[in-house]
């Protein structure tokens, strides 16, 4: 059994960089743990490959109205949880896929924002219905490797950016968990960012959504709630 612990950085581990598919992704996942590390002075960055603009069964919706909306909801979570900034690339909902240049800029932010930790989705959850998460991960991971070596988007380096090596990845919405964060001290601002995405919890009770899963998580370790992740160490 996996000794439970919270999020342990290297040396230096004050930088961290979440890598998500959609608005709201963070904070139903690992909206506790974001919490967590704010509340300890580290530096979090979301990056968003898509702003969720398919996320709605209103009929009057549009595409770039919804997008808009969820922007902002987004920003107005992440203030709630402390995340120093929030970028999108703006790719359309259900259409990302793990391609070279979606890869590319993934490597030209991480090589700006030079995080000492990565946050993404499993790639390799089973039975993961939403494509926009299995690409996310597994571009995320790829770009992590070009993004350590000079002559991968040799452009980039040539405008100034510099080659980065970041080891320390936690993978969320895992089946096969190694590592857990007791998140009962922010149970409520993990809960209070949730509702910041409006358009997100109609007719849906984020609260007890939430506070189960958490408690599903925490049960095998005796943390009232936690939030779970596959830690990889790159070589």
């Amino acid at each position: 059994m996996a000794t439970p612990s919270y999020v342990l950085l290297p040396p230096g581990g004050d930088r961290i960089l979440f890598v998500l598919a959609h608005p709201d992704d963070a904070e139903f996942l690992c909206g506790g743990t974001v919490a967590r590390l704010t509340e300890e002075g580290r530096e979090v960055h979301y990056l968003l490959v898509t702003p969720g603009d398919r996320g709605s069964d209103d009929p009057q919706m549009s595409l770039e109205r919804l997008a808009a909306i969820r922007k902002e909801e987004q920003a107005n979570a992440a203030k709630v949880l402390g995340v120093a900034s929030v970028t999108f690339l703006d790719y359309h909902d259900g259409e990302v896929e793990n391609t070279i240049p979606l890869r590319r800029e993934l490597v030209s932010y991480i090589r700006k924002i030079k995080p000492d930790v990565v946050f993404t989705f499993d790639p390799w959850k089973k039975n993961e219905i939403h494509p926009d998460h299995r690409a996310v991960g597994m571009c995320t991971l790829d770009a992590l490797a070009c993004a350590r070596g000079r002559m991968y988007y040799p452009e980039q380096i040539q405008e100034g950016l510099t080659a980065h090596r970041a080891n320390q990845i936690y993978f969320f919405g895992t089946d096969r968990p190694n590592f857990w964060v007791d998140i009962t001290s922010v149970i409520d601002k993990k809960l209070e960012a949730l509702k910041q995405h409006k358009c997100q919890m109609i007719n849906f009770d984020a609260d007890e959504y939430i506070r189960r899963k958490a408690r599903e998580a925490g049960v095998e370790h005796r943390y009232r709630y936690a939030e779970a992740f596959h830690h990889y160490v790159m070589a």
